[in-house]
Order: structure tokens, then C-alpha cells, then sequence
């Protein structure tokens, strides 16, 4: 049964990057489904049953509402999927504290994190706005604290799902701040959608 959410998921993917190359209104509707499959995924494998589970599945629930905000184009839907997104990497992070973390790997961790948030700015800021500044750093520093988290977590014995799904996860968003900040196209989405789908899933596998 979990794999029918995934094949979901899957599809979900596969009807919105169509829809996305050719301006197909169907996307609208598939992107959801796509987030729902995930959403599933997670129910179905029993995040209900442990407060790891219940994390993940409201992080989840945060990606979904971000993945129908981002579909908007007005500056307002980018902020509320950037704010939707910040709350998700916030719970995940939450999760993994639960999960139990080791700290030496986690240190070492949020250390590489830093350096790579740093270069990861210094690239994006020549392009951002001045009022889009504050909540880029914000979400860079979340963002990174949920990965260091998530290899604190794996290292503690965890599934490395969680570690796999979380570098997904953030590469996935840095094809959306290219798309959004740097060079807007296509090509941002073939690469950054299915890495963004293959961390939520993967995530959400890691209740199982």
C-alpha cells in the first residue's frame, strides 16, 4: 500500500512538470495530489503512532500548504510558502531532536552548514530585494540547522533516510531561490521539483 502513495506522489510530479513546460492548468490540480501522496505516505506507515511520527507528519503538512502557496506568483504566495517551508524545516528539526541526536557529528555538521549558508547568501544577495534579506537568512539558518540536525540524528543510529531526505530537501530550495532570485526557468523545476518530492517521501518513509 505505501508504494500507491508513492506512485501518487509520483505521478503528482510527473503531471506538474508537463503542466509547467506547457502552461497546462491541469499543474494546479496536480501539484496538490503530488503533496497528498506524500501526506499519505506518512499516515499509512504509521506517523501517528510515535511523537517522531507526529512531527514528520505535521512538517509535512507545512511542505503541502508551501507547495500550493508557491504556486502563486505575486511576491505574497512566495512569502507564505517561504514562511510555510521555514515552520516545516523548524518541525523536522524538532523531529530529529526527538529522535536523539549525537552531538560530535551534529557539531561538525552545523559547522560545514555555516560555511555553505555563507556562500549559499554571498551568491543570492547581489539579486535579492532589500526586504527579502532577512527572511533569506532566516531560512538559510533553518534550513541548516534542520540538515546538521539531520546528520546528528542519523549518526545516532536513525535511518539515514532522514539524512538523504534533508539534503534533498535543501538542494531542492536552492533551485527555487535560483528560480526565484537569480535565473528564473524551466530548468530550475526539472531538477529542483523531483529533489524537493524524493526528500518529502523519503522523510516521510522514515516513520516506517
Amino acid at each position: 500500500m505505501a508504494w500507491l502513495f508513492v506512485a501518487v506522489t509520483a505521478g503528482g510530479l510527473a503531471a506538474t512538470l508537463f503542466g509547467e513546460k506547457v502552461d497546462w492548468p491541469l499543474r494546479y490540480f496536480a501539484k496538490p495530489v503530488a503533496s497528498a501522496g506524500f501526506l499519505g505516505l506518512a499516515l499509512n506507515l504509521g506517523a501517528t503512532e510515535t511523537r517522531y511520527g507526529w512531527w514528520i507528519l505535521i512538517a509535512l503538512a507545512f511542505g503541502a500548504i508551501g507547495d500550493v502557496a508557491l504556486m502563486g506568483s505575486a511576491r505574497v504566495w512566495f512569502l507564505t510558502g517561504l514562511v510555510a517551508f521555514l515552520i516545516g524545516h523548524l518541525l523536522y528539526l524538532v523531529a530529529f531532536l526527538v529522535a536523539g541526536l549525537s552531538s560530535a557529528p551534529t557539531t561538525t555538521a552545523a559547522l560545514v552548514a555555516v560555511v555553505v549558508g555563507v556562500f549559499v547568501f554571498r551568491w543570492l544577495r547581489p539579486h535579492l530585494p532589500v526586504e527579502m534579506i532577512g527572511p533569506v537568512v532566516a531560512y538559510v539558518v533553518i534550513i541548516s540547522a534542520m540538515v546538521a540536525a539531520a546528520v546528528g540524528a542519523t549518526a545516532a543510529g536513525a535511518t539515514p533516510l532522514i539524512l538523504v531526505g534533508a539534503l534533498a530537501f535543501y538542494f531542492s530550495d536552492l533551485a527555487v531561490a535560483r528560480d526565484r532570485f537569480v535565473a528564473p526557468g524551466f530548468g530550475n523545476r526539472i531538477w529542483g521539483l523531483p529533489l524537493y518530492y524524493l526528500g518529502q517521501v523519503l522523510l516521510a518513509w522514515s516513520v516506517a
